[in-house]
């Protein structure tokens, strides 16, 4: 059984190994440099302004294999899914290949163990190994990456760590069932995509945010969370909020509003909020527009008016914690499926 199981899954095996090589091939061979750029730069950065400068450019310049290998990363469990789980029962059910099998010395039971084992374990594992080559190559640019791209931010997330080796787990699973329960196999591959898409989707919006309770700070205004601060047409001084929170670089921002001295909130992250109480032509607020300098000057007199940033976020030190927890997640939904598929399997397949 082992042997015709691998002599059936060879071919995908093959290419995956393929595919993966190269992977490591490119993630090594300009690994080494990528982390020597990075140190190099930041050895050179004293002041805080040019270290920003720095991870501006250094991501640009590495901006385009950051993404295709994120990519690579997140559409490898979705390909698990379509291509080696589907397929893998419906194929033999279409050709009635399986009453065969179960007319020798092979139990239904024992046939789908060894094809889920087999072909089950390669994938994950291949998922997996992909995440972490692609965790340790972009190390250096998980540090530096902008807003939207950061470690922690739900795409970045999902192709880091040992999250991929879950998504291709239950990705695989989900297609074996759904294969046999469809039973034919261009129908269970739309349904395992449309189910795990949804899923995908669901989890960084509805459930990941919860896994730990996240972090409520109230913070005061400086560069770090202003985007904007100036004096509008009507002469009336205005703050713009960034989701960025001082002293977290890296976090989830889940919500990030501005509030007044009272405590009300006046706007969010991205949208411009009137600053009462403060004159434009006289006073801190008057040299907002000479200068840097002027700038913060005028900072701390709207903090001194109670003026504040309210900020929910996920910390980047429970990267890890987050995944092992998203990852058992998707372990139980891989062994409830499992279980699923051997029930149905000796009660309904026929």
């Amino acid at each position: 059984m082992i042997w015709l199981t691998w002599r059936q899954f060879r071919g995908a095996a093959v290419m995956t190994s393929v595919l993966l090589v190269m992977l490591a091939a490119v993630l090594v061979l300009t690994g080494s440099q990528l982390a020597a750029d990075y140190a190099t730069g930041i050895a050179s950065c004293t002041r805080g302004e040019e270290c920003l400068n720095f991870y501006d450019r250094f991501f640009d310049a590495y901006q385009i294999p950051f993404l295709s290998s994120t990519l690579v990363v997140l559409i490898l469990p979705a390909l698990v899914g379509l291509f080696w789980g589907a397929p893998l029962i419906t194929r033999e059910l279409e050709a009635d290949t399986h009453l065969l099998v179960w007319n020798q010395s092979i139990t239904r039971t024992r046939w789908l163990a060894v094809k889920v084992g087999l072909t089950g374990l390669v994938a994950a594992a291949a998922a997996g190994i992909s995440g972490l080559a692609v965790t340790w190559w972009s190390g250096p640019l998980d540090q530096s990456a902008p807003e939207g791209f950061a470690l922690m931010d739900p795409l970045v997330f999902s192709a880091r760590g040992i999250a991929p080796l879950g998504y291709a787990a239950f990705a695989f699973v989900l297609g074996l069932t759904v294969g046999m329960l469809v039973r034919r196999t261009l129908p269970a591959m739309a349904l395992t995509l449309a189910v795990f898409v949804a899923i995908q989707i669901a989890m960084p919006l509805l459930v990941r945010p919860h896994l730990i309770p996240p972090v409520t700070s109230t913070i005061e205004l400086g560069r770090e969370n202003v985007d904007t601060l100036g004096v509008g047409r009507d002469g009336v001084p205005k703050v713009m909020l960034t989701a960025a929170i001082p002293g977290h670089t890296g976090a989830w921002v889940l919500s990030s509003d501005l509030l007044d001295p009272s405590g009300r909130t006046i706007a969010r992250s991205g949208e411009e909020a009137v600053v009462q109480g403060i004159s434009t032509t006289s006073g801190p607020c008057a040299q907002s527009r000479v200068g840097p300098q002027g700038l913060d000057t005028c900072m701390v007199e709207i903090n001194r008016l109670g003026y504040r940033q309210q900020a929910t976020y996920q910390p980047l030190d429970r990267f890890w914690p987050i995944q092992w927890i998203e990852t058992g997640i998707y372990a139980l939904l891989t062994l409830g499926l499992t279980w699923l598929s051997f029930w149905w399997i000796r009660r309904r397949l026929s």
